[in-house]
């Protein structure tokens, strides 16, 4: 059955949104965060692109909620891979030179953290 998107409780739609959130922590997050400790620069991008995220969303007060961190991460994603981005393999990934959406959604996942939804 299709749901229209007003018959779903904001209770779903914040379950939703922090599922969306840890898929994206456990793929990507927790290592990029690590990384951020150890590789000289990486945590001042990540900082830089968590101001950069709560800009697009209108910088909210207090925070922006997990449905539009969640909602701003798979658009990051989505717009990327259509224009051809490959998601980085964790294994193998040169932390130091990580390109613009890893770091967008490295950032998300950072802010994701920080608000306690992930």
């Amino acid at each position: 059955m299709l749901l229209v998107f007003n018959d779903v409780s904001e209770a779903e739609r914040q379950s939703v949104a922090k599922s969306t959130l840890n898929g994206l922590m456990a793929w990507l997050g927790t290592a990029g965060l690590v990384a951020s400790t150890q590789v000289p620069g990486l945590l001042a991008e990540v900082d830089q692109h968590a101001a950069s995220v709560r800009d697009a969303l209108g910088d909210p007060e207090p925070r922006p909620d997990a449905i539009s961190l969640a909602g701003y991460a798979s658009g990051v994603r989505d717009a990327s891979s259509d224009a051809g981005w490959l998601m980085p393999d964790i294994e193998t990934v040169d932390w130091s030179t990580v390109d613009w959406p890893t770091l967008r959604l490295i950032a998300v996942c950072a802010l994701s953290r920080s608000y306690g939804y992930v």
